[in-house]
């Protein structure tokens, strides 16, 4: 554990995940990764360690771009940490073995974009025996990809036996995907959303093993309803996948799991914003109308069991959130999720489009946590193992 650790005279290298957005400016729009990941980097600090930090920038084709330099991030890295940031134009080699090697102790380095080399996602041995040559101790605190098994998330770690542990995010990740996996309050409620059954299959199937009810939304929500024998319209639908949903719907009734489809949708004839819209039942969409988000019925059906929840997992919005005429669906959960927090129950929201509604609609700190990784963490309630957990548990030194 990290709070077991001290720090003292040690070079520590970091892991974490700046991947933050950017506008043209190179100014950054969201610097919540960078944010969570400061407890960890003041941890070593404060005990008179020095930092050395890695992390990705965007996705480079090959070879290092200006527009994904981390060079962009440094001097909002000094003003939120208060120190001086040292940057090394290269992640690896002569230039950033001297920066590390002269580094004083409360002092931080920054190394440039990893995935300037493409050995970074290839997981290559030598590339993370390089990088490992910077620090002598190793924190992975980097939950947005720990299920790749890139070299600085998880092969590094063979270099650092007995040395090496979670940082505070990271721990904190872990914390509460298993509060919701091992011993949710009943009932336990999981909203699931997104475009495709095929994205969310695994977590379906995981989740009926666990969860009371699941309460699908988003262009998902169509193939369940067509393979009910529904009018769907134009809605988005995997028909390739009607046999596979069906079987879903015969497992969750054989395990008790409530799987809840919304009653009725808000319909438009074109993806647009500024289309004529309406309300329809979901099971009977006109044709060349398709279900942008889940309608009024559908809402308060979902608010009223959300709200005698104890424990909510969401992953996935309800509808086009992005656009405010179909926004009321996603609107209307976040709010009632917020409301059962309120009133003790446990919510945990998945990464990507959730964090990103959450967001939108001010509620970030009216939930239990927010996932700063959502593929990470929707492979985690898949069942699988993060090699970048797996890498430091194996270590029993977390």
């Amino acid at each position: 554990m990290i709070d077991d650790q001290n720090f003292q005279g040690r070079k520590v290298l970091i892991r974490v995940d700046f991947n933050v957005p950017l506008n043209a400016n190179f100014e950054i729009t969201d610097d919540a990764r960078m944010q969570a990941a400061l407890p960890t980097i003041q941890k070593v600090l404060t005990d008179g360690g020095s930092v050395i930090l890695m992390s990705h920038l965007g996705r480079p084709k090959s070879g290092p771009e200006d527009k994904y330099s981390l060079g962009h991030i440094r001097s909002h890295l000094g003003a939120i940490t208060g120190k001086v940031v040292h940057f090394s134009p290269d992640c690896i080699g002569p230039e950033a073995e001297q920066k590390a090697e002269e580094l004083a102790a409360g002092e931080i380095l920054l190394l440039e974009n990893l995935r300037f080399h493409s050995e970074e996602k290839a997981g290559n041995e030598e590339f993370a025996r390089k990088l490992s040559l910077l620090g002598d101790y190793y924190i992975n605190d980097a939950f947005g990809t720990a299920h790749r098994a890139h070299a600085s998330t998880s092969i590094i770690a063979q270099n650092f036996e007995g040395s090496k542990c979670f940082g505070y995010l990271m721990r904190k990740e872990l914390d509460n995907a298993e509060k919701v996996l091992q011993s949710p309050g009943r009932p336990f409620t999981a909203l699931v959303g997104g475009a495709k059954v095929s994205d969310k299959l695994l977590i379906l199937e995981n989740l009926m093993n666990i969860a009371d009810n699941i309460l699908i939304g988003g262009g998902m929500a169509y193939t369940f309803i067509k393979a009910q024998g529904g009018n769907i319209g134009n809605s988005l639908c995997e028909n390739e996948r009607l046999d596979l949903t069906k079987s879903l719907l015969v497992k969750a009734e054989e395990k008790g799991v409530s799987i809840v489809l919304p009653i009725d949708s808000v319909v438009s004839g074109e993806f647009s914003n500024d289309a004529e819209t309406g309300v329809c039942p979901s099971d009977d969409i006109p044709e060349n109308w398709m279900g942008l988000d889940i309608g009024p019925k559908a809402v308060e059906e979902y608010c009223s069991i959300i709200q005698e929840s104890k424990t909510i997992l969401w992953n996935g919005p309800m509808g086009v959130f992005e656009m405010s005429n179909f926004e009321n669906g996603t609107k209307s959960v976040a709010h009632a999720v917020a409301e059962s927090t309120e009133n003790g129950a446990f919510s945990l929201i998945g990464g990507g489009d959730s964090a990103a509604a959450i967001k939108q609609f001010s509620l970030v700190d009216q939930v239990s946590y927010v996932s700063t990784g959502g593929g990470a963490l929707l492979e985690y309630f898949e069942g699988k193992v993060l090699p970048g957990v797996a890498a430091i548990v194996g270590d029993h030194s977390s």
